[in-house]
C-alpha cells in the first residue's frame, strides 16, 4: 500500500497518508491512457472546417475551349478539381468528432495516471488548503513552500471560490474539484496537489 507525506501550507510534514492501492497502485496501462487522451482531444475539436466541392465553386457554365485542335487536354468545365480554382474532391465539411470511450477504459486510464504520479513522486498531499482573502501572492507562496513544479494541478474536495480565484492568475496552475479531474489535464501538469479530503473523495468516487 503506497504511503505519502502530508504537508501543511508552509511545507512542513505533519503526518502521512496511506493511499488506496486500487486507485494509486495499479498496473499502468499506457494504451488506455492513449485511448482516453485521444478521445478527450477529439471531443475538443470544433469541426467547423469546410471546403467547396466542384458543384459549389463559382463558374463552370460553359466549356472553356473547344474539344479538338488546341493541343490541350480535353476540358468540360473550369470547376474540375485539377484546375486552379476548381472544387475539391471529397471536400471536408463541418462535422462532429465527438465519440465516447467505455467507462471501464476511462477509469483504467485515470488509475494509471494517478499511479504514475505517485511513483514519480509528483503527488503532493496537503492537510488542508485555505486562503482567507483573494491573494495570488499567497497562492504563489504555497506553491513555493510545498516545492511544486512550475505547472501544478490543484485538486480540491469541493469548489472553493477563494482558493480558485487566488490561483487563477497563475497561468501554469489549474484548480478543480475532484469530480472535474480528467486524464489529459493530469498528464499536462507536472505536480499534482491534492488535499487529504480530495484524496479520500477520489478513492470513494473512482474505485
Amino acid at each position: 500500500m503506497p504511503k505519502v507525506n502530508v504537508l501543511n501550507q508552509t511545507g512542513e510534514v505533519v503526518g502521512d497518508l496511506e493511499l488506496a492501492p486500487e486507485l494509486f497502485d495499479v498496473d499502468v496501462n499506457e494504451h488506455a491512457v492513449y485511448t482516453v487522451v485521444k478521445n478527450l482531444l477529439a471531443n475538443k475539436r470544433q469541426g467547423t472546417q469546410s471546403a467547396k466541392t466542384r458543384a459549389e465553386v463559382r463558374g463552370g457554365g460553359r466549356k472553356p475551349y473547344r474539344q479538338k485542335g488546341t493541343g490541350r487536354a480535353r476540358a468540360g468545365s473550369r470547376t474540375q478539381p485539377n484546375w486552379r480554382g476548381g472544387g475539391m474532391v471529397f471536400a471536408v465539411k463541418p462535422r462532429s468528432y465527438r465519440y465516447t470511450t467505455p467507462k471501464m477504459i476511462r477509469r483504467l486510464a485515470l488509475k494509471s495516471v494517478l499511479t504514475s504520479k505517485v511513483r514519480e513522486q509528483e503527488l503532493i498531499v496537503l492537510d488542508a488548503l485555505s486562503i482567507d482573502a483573494f491573494s495570488t501572492k499567497k497562492a504563489s507562496e504555497i506553491l513555493k513552500a510545498v516545492k511544486a513544479n512550475k505547472k501544478a494541478y490543484v485538486v480540491l474536495s469541493e469548489a472553493n471560490e477563494q482558493v480558485i480565484r487566488s490561483f487563477r492568475n497563475i497561468p501554469t496552475v489549474e484548480t478543480v474539484d475532484v469530480n472535474s479531474i480528467n486524464v489529459y489535464d493530469l498528464m499536462r501538469y507536472d505536480s499534482l496537489i491534492m488535499t487529504q479530503d480530495a484524496v479520500k473523495k477520489a478513492e470513494e468516487v473512482f474505485q
